[in-house]
C-alpha cells in the first residue's frame, strides 16, 4: 500500500455503508478526501487539473464538492496521488459512481432552484440544525396550509400546480425530524413570524398548533425572539447553521436570499454566525417561557 493513502479512509466506507444527505454531501466528503491526498503528496491544483485533462478551476471544484465526480477522473487523481492499494481506490470509485445519482428531491427539478438543491442534501446529513427565523416559520417547522401561503406569497405567477409542489417538497423535507436518527433542531423565531397573520386567522391557529406539537420531540427546542428585546444580535435576514458529525464535512452557514443563497465554510465566518446565534439564543425566551407564549398567542387567534 503506499504511504499516501487518505487518513480518513473509514469514512468513505461508513457513506457507501450508510449514506445520508444524497448526492450533495457525497460529493463533499470526496472531494476533502482526494484534496488530502493531494496536499499530502505535494501536488499543485494545476498539475491534478492536467492529469484530468482540466483545469485548476475543476479541480478546485471538485474538492469542494461543487460537482459530481467522473469515475474515470477520480481512477486518474488516485493513480497520481500514488494510491495503490486496490479496496482503498474501489472504495473511492464506487462513491464518485454515488455523486450523480439524483437524491429523492430531484422529483421536484421543475420547482427547486438549483442553490436550494444544495441546501437539502446538507439538512439530510446534517446532525445539529440551528435557525434564525424573521419573517416566517422555520420551513422544516411549517404545517402545508402555511408552507402554501408562503409559496403563493413567493411566487405569485406560479400556477396552482406549482405552488402545490412547493408543498409537497417542504412536506416531504420535514420527514427527516422523526427519523431514528433525526437531527436536533434549535430554531429560534422572531414574534414578528407568529403574529403575521400570513394565509388567515385560521391558518395561523393551525400553525401554532403545530409548533406547540413539535415542540414535544426531543430533538427540536424552539425559542422566541421577542418584540421587548428592540434591537437583535442578528441585524439583517435568516440564518441557518448546520453541523455534521462526520468530520470530513465543515460547519456550514446558509443564507438565504430572495433569488439565491450563500454557503459560508470558512472558520472565521462560521465562527462569527455561531457567535451571533450564541447571543441570539440567550436574548430570547427560554424554550419553556417561548410554548407558553405560543400557547398566549394561540387564544388569541382562538
Amino acid at each position: 500500500m503506499s504511504a499516501a493513502q487518505p487518513s480518513s479512509e473509514p469514512s468513505l466506507r461508513r457513506y457507501l455503508e450508510h449514506p445520508r444527505g444524497g448526492p450533495t454531501v457525497l460529493r463533499i466528503v470526496l472531494g476533502t478526501q482526494l484534496r488530502r491526498l493531494r496536499e499530502a503528496a505535494g501536488i499543485t491544483r494545476e498539475a491534478a487539473g492536467d492529469a484530468i485533462r482540466g483545469s485548476h478551476a475543476k479541480i478546485s471544484r471538485l474538492e469542494l464538492g461543487r460537482v459530481s465526480c467522473k469515475e474515470r477522473d477520480v481512477a486518474d487523481l488516485l493513480t497520481l496521488y500514488n494510491v495503490t492499494d486496490e479496496a482503498t481506490r474501489s472504495d473511492f470509485l464506487k462513491l464518485a459512481g454515488r455523486t450523480s445519482t439524483p437524491g429523492w428531491w430531484h422529483q421536484y427539478g421543475d420547482v427547486l432552484p438549483g442553490w436550494f438543491e444544495t441546501h437539502i442534501g446538507l439538512e439530510e446529513a446534517a446532525s445539529v440544525i440551528r435557525t434564525y427565523e424573521v419573517q416566517f416559520v422555520p420551513g422544516l417547522l411549517q404545517t402545508a396550509e402555511y408552507a402554501r401561503a408562503v409559496a403563493q406569497l413567493g411566487h405569485p405567477r406560479s400556477t396552482p400546480e406549482e405552488i402545490e409542489r412547493r408543498v409537497q417538497l417542504r412536506v416531504q423535507r420535514q420527514e427527516l425530524l422523526t427519523l431514528r436518527d433525526a437531527p436536533r433542531v434549535w430554531a429560534v423565531i422572531d414574534e414578528a413570524s407568529l403574529r403575521r397573520p400570513l394565509g388567515g386567522p385560521e391558518v395561523m391557529a393551525g400553525q401554532l398548533r403545530h409548533l406547540l406539537k413539535m415542540a414535544e420531540l426531543p430533538n427540536v427546542t424552539l425559542q422566541i425572539a421577542p418584540f421587548s428585546l428592540g434591537g437583535l444580535a442578528a441585524a439583517g435576514g435568516p440564518i441557518t447553521i448546520l453541523r455534521f458529525l462526520e468530520p470530513d464535512l465543515p460547519d456550514i452557514v446558509y443564507l438565504e436570499q430572495l433569488t439565491s443563497a450563500l454557503y459560508l465554510d470558512k472558520r472565521d465566518d462560521v465562527d462569527h454566525y455561531l457567535a451571533v446565534m450564541d447571543r441570539l439564543s440567550a436574548q430570547s425566551e427560554s424554550p419553556r417561557e417561548s410554548l407558553a407564549i405560543l400557547e398566549r398567542l394561540l387564544k388569541q387567534e382562538s
